[in-house]
């Protein structure tokens, strides 16, 4: 007996080159925690290369046990490992047999290998050597069972009590790279091991997936729900996805779903009843960060949405982001104003489009998708909810999305231990969070100061639109800033950008200017041989009052361009322009007017600039009422601070 929820839609033009292609058949066993599975993998060789081995990734076998990679570089919070030996939490994923589309065995090849640190303990990618080679831009198909024993309770997948989420479950070919794509000198597979920071990289193509489950679960997945079978006491759902990187499900017989729909989308929350409410709060953020997407980068183009609210058990999972479906996490006692619920909703949505459609590779270059995602994360944010109430605003206590990811970044003591552009498993000593997500944010935020929203808008909008549903590096980034600006800015940046690329991707270095000192100095009269030999005496002269000068100074290490502003004490002001490149730099002017006040960068648009107090420098005397003011403010920044830190 079916009951469809769809038809299954005829064949969609193709909006990725579809390298990857599955279909699989999922047997899950909620007693004994196991996966029983089929795959039929079609595999198409992007390049002009004889291919002789594919490499797969085996991501639950970072958690058969604690000599794996995984749990030697960082492994797992002991509140989520607590009992997993008494429970035998551990898991596995093991690949029984494998034949090609010639009917050749070829299990007798699978081979274990290491390819980034060869700790001969770590079974996470899996080599399978060829029969028969898959010829240049030829495709083959792949036919293997495996068995999965699910993890409890590990980061972003596992099960616990009757909830099921199964994040990086299937083996997974990695990715071939022929020479020229992204760094490859030459046609290489990319299949790095499970690390404990960073997440994923894998080729877009098309899903077929069938999961056997108990008849009493809900499934959630990627792609699109286009029938459920009825089997006894189970039900077998088929979901089908087009042109996406990878696929994630979870199943609970708790789930209720709550509806809507931004244009041809269709949104599906799942959660439990007890955080039902959370609907009032979860599809208008959603919907408004839906929309400033679309304008700004370009329109989601799948026909689903689903977000994941998990239970309180099942916490482990939340704040990811999978194709067309994304998690969240929320607790029922936390007070409104602190937006957790807003925030992740946001942040796991900006990657359907940084790296699910622009597929960058998250483990060798974590800024381009986790540092831009934060970027947009704080303008969509800031736009929906304000910008100083967008992250906090309980009992007086007020802050914003980008003031949070500023404050976090600052208050860090690891802040320099990598640059930008180290891989996501060189972060050995701490820094990932700090440098991934917040700097790329700050010194992202300063490029929109330096060109400007429009620009950057627009230059960003090309990124999107030329990269999308393939894999850019660092340096497509790049050459798209470069070309923008010169087309564009051609008397400012005459050269591009390399020069602000080079500080804040490869670089430790912080920046930090500030206004040193202001003086005025009354003028005199011109005194000695003035206008020739026989005269030495003063020479009465129209002179202005004061000879004033601001001194302006560098204190960090990163350069950029700086606008400067000084105040006169009738109100009025001067503007003028500094490259930023010496240590120090005056600007001195013959006035009636006494300067009272000076400012560098008075416009607030470098955001990586450490210490924004000492961009501000006066001189005229603070009133009583201004000091209690100014120590309120003070107090409660403090305050706020403090309050952090406990989020933190």
């Amino acid at each position: 007996m079916v009951f469809c929820l769809g038809t299954i839609q005829a064949q969609q033009p193709a909006l990725s080159n579809r390298v990857a292609n599955y279909n699989m058949d999922i047997n899950l066993d909620t007693e004994t925690k196991k996966l029983n599975c089929s795959t039929i993998l079609t595999w198409t060789n992007p390049s002009a290369d004889t291919i002789s081995e594919l490499y797969f990734h085996l991501y639950y076998n970072a958690f058969k046990n604690a000599n794996s990679t995984f749990f030697k570089e960082r492994g797992v919070p002991d509140w989520l490992t607590s009992d997993i030996d008494e429970t035998c939490g551990w898991a596995y994923s093991h690949v029984s047999n494998f034949k090609d589309d010639a009917e050749n065995d070829l299990s007798a090849s699978l081979e274990y290998v290491q390819p980034d640190d060869n700790n001969p303990d770590d079974q996470t990618v899996l080599k399978v050597t060829l029969a028969k080679p898959v010829m240049p831009y030829q495709t083959q198909k792949f036919t293997f069972d495996w068995e999965a024993k699910i993890p409890k309770t590990m980061p972003r997948t596992g099960y616990n009590k009757d909830f099921f989420f199964f994040a990086q479950w299937f083996p997974k070919v990695g990715v071939y790279e022929p020479a020229g794509m992204r760094f490859a000198e030459e046609g290489q597979w990319n299949c790095h091991q499970y690390h404990s920071s960073g997440e994923y990289y894998s080729d877009f193509g098309n899903y077929e997936v069938k999961m056997n489950v108990p008849s009493n679960f809900i499934v959630a997945s990627s792609g699109v729900n286009v029938g459920i079978e009825k089997k006894g006491e189970r039900k077998i759902w088929h979901f089908s996805g087009h042109d996406i990187i990878d696929f994630t499900w979870t199943c609970s017989p708790h789930y209720i779903i709550n509806e809507d729909n931004y244009k041809q989308t269709n949104i599906r929350l799942y959660t439990y009843s007890y955080k039902d409410h959370l609907k009032e709060r979860y599809f208008p953020t959603i919907k408004f960060c839906m929309q400033f997407l679309d304008e700004h980068l370009g329109t989601y183009p799948y026909k689903t949405l689903s977000i994941v609210d998990p239970p309180i058990h099942g916490m482990f999972t939340g704040g990811m982001e999978y194709p067309t479906i994304i998690t969240s996490l929320s607790f029922c006692f936390f007070p409104e104003g602190i937006k957790t619920p807003e925030t992740l909703v946001v942040h796991e949505f900006i990657h359907q489009y940084f790296m699910q459609m622009v597929a960058t590779h998250e483990v060798e270059e974590t800024w381009m998708d986790e540092g831009i995602t934060t970027y947009y994360e704080g303008r969509i944010l800031d736009a929906y909810m304000g910008e100083h109430t967008s992250t906090i605003d309980v009992l007086g206590f007020k802050c914003g999305n980008k003031e949070f990811n500023r404050a976090e970044y600052f208050s860090s003591d690891s802040r320099k231990l990598a640059p930008n552009s180290a891989k996501s498993w060189h972060y050995k000593h701490g820094g990932y969070g700090d440098i991934a997500y917040n700097k790329t944010a700050l010194w992202l935020q300063t490029l929109e100061g330096l060109l400007g929203v429009e620009l950057m808008d627009a230059l960003m909008k090309k990124y999107f639109q030329t990269w999308k549903f393939k894999h850019p590096s660092r340096n497509d980034f790049i050459a798209i800033f470069n070309e923008g600006v010169k087309e564009a800015l051609p008397e400012k940046y005459p050269n591009g950008l390399d020069w602000f690329f080079q500080q804040v991707l490869f670089g430790t270095n912080e920046c930090d200017y500030k206004v040193k000192s202001i003086t005025n100095t009354e003028s005199e009269a011109p005194r000695g041989f003035i206008n020739n030999l026989d005269d030495c005496s003063a020479v009465a002269a129209t002179l202005k009052k004061y000879n004033s000068q601001v001194i302006f100074q560098r204190d960090g290490e990163i350069t950029v361009p700086q606008n400067l502003q000084i105040i006169f004490e009738d109100g009025s002001s001067q503007f003028f322009s500094w490259d930023g490149q010496e240590r120090s730099f005056d600007v001195s002017v013959a006035t009636d007017l006494k300067i009272v006040e000076a400012r560098v960068d008075p416009e607030g648009i470098i955001m990586m600039d450490r210490n924004l107090i000492n961009n501000y420098m006066t001189v005229q005397p603070v009133s009583g009422s201004v000091r209690k003011i100014v120590g309120k403010v003070l107090t409660k920044m403090q305050h706020l601070m403090e309050s952090i830190s406990l989020l933190i």
